[in-house]
Formats: structure tokens, C-alpha cells, sequence
């Protein structure tokens, strides 16, 4: 069977591929089947799993100790100006999904993950019966869920570098907990 190993590979590829070509169609990026309904889905499945991590990540993620003296400024220069100092300064930063989730749900995680570890992400893809978007969503979940002590302990700095440079993990035990969420993503 050695002979036929490249198509099926090209065969395995293109299955992969398939379902998720409505997310690099731009006409498609703002319907149900787009880029942005596919992050929002991963958002809700967030939510619904951990909800106190979602509403950390997208509500109220706090602006770390470099945001200070910006905010100091801004304060000293609004006095300065003739304006009343707020009782509290305001430093609520979103970390938008697409800022992370983008980059995971279009390349597949191989930026995340060496090449081994891609393969059994990828085989895991392919072989799951509820297909590999709903599966690559549970891991991208599981991957947030994995960092989750991090991710709240962190600022909106710290955070997004945390995302955009995801930390070695146990593939399997990834996997394990990207499987627990089966059955749990809201179309």
C-alpha cells in the first residue's frame, strides 16, 4: 500500500482542507459560515464551559503595570487641562478572540504546535465523526481552558503574548480535554 501513500495523503489533505475553505472566502467572513461566525462560536463555547474565563478574556481583562504611566498622564494631563480626576480610571482592555483565535482556526494550530504534535492534532481532525470544525473548536477551547490559571492571573499584555505564543503542552492530554467537550458547542 506504500504505493498509493502520497494520494492518500493528498486525499487526507484536501478532506482537512475542505471544511474550512467558507473561512477564507471574504464574501463569506461576516455570514454563519464565515471566519468571524466560526471565532464566535468558539467564544460561546468558551463561555459556556468556563464562563468566568471567557468574561475575563473579552470583558474585563485589566491593563497590566505598563499601562500606568499612560494612564498617569492621561489623568495629569486631564487635570491639567481643567477636567475633574475620575474616581476610578478606567482600564478595561478586550482581548478580541480574532486576535489569537484567527491565527489558530486558519493554519490548523501548525503555528502552535511542532510537526509531531500537528499530526496527531490533524489525525484527530480527521478521524472525529463530529468533523473537524467543531473538533478543531473543542481544542482551541481546551487549549484556553489548559492556560486558564495563566490567562487570569495575566494582564491584557501578558495575555495576548500568552495566545500568541502558545506554551509546550501535552498533546494528549490536550486532547483528552478537548474531548470532554464534545457534544457541548452551540451552532
Amino acid at each position: 500500500m506504500q504505493a498509493f501513500a502520497e494520494a492518500d495523503t493528498f486525499f487526507c489533505f484536501v478532506e482537512l482542507l475542505s471544511g474550512f475553505r467558507d473561512n477564507f472566502c471574504q464574501q463569506l467572513d461576516n455570514s454563519v459560515v464565515g471566519i468571524r461566525s466560526t471565532i464566535t462560536k468558539l467564544s460561546q463555547l468558551l463561555k459556556k464551559h468556563d464562563e468566568e474565563l471567557w468574561r475575563h478574556l473579552e470583558v474585563t481583562t485589566k491593563g497590566g503595570v505598563s499601562y500606568w504611566p499612560t494612564l498617569l498622564l492621561i489623568v495629569a494631563f486631564s487635570n491639567y487641562l481643567g477636567f475633574p480626576e475620575p474616581d476610578t480610571v478606567p482600564f478595561l482592555i478586550q482581548i478580541n478572540p480574532q486576535f489569537y483565535a484567527f491565527r489558530w482556526i486558519t493554519l490548523l494550530l501548525t503555528q502552535e504546535f511542532n510537526f509531531a504534535d500537528t499530526l496527531h492534532i490533524w489525525d484527530t481532525l480527521l478521524s472525529d465523526p463530529e468533523g473537524p470544525q467543531e473538533t478543531l473548536l473543542r481544542i482551541c477551547c481546551a487549549m484556553l481552558i489548559l492556560i486558564r490559571r495563566r490567562l487570569l492571573a495575566g494582564d491584557f499584555t501578558s495575555n495576548l503574548k500568552l495566545l500568541q505564543n502558545y506554551p509546550s503542552t501535552n498533546i494528549s492530554h490536550l486532547l483528552y480535554v478537548a474531548n470532554k467537550l464534545r457534544g457541548t458547542l452551540t451552532g
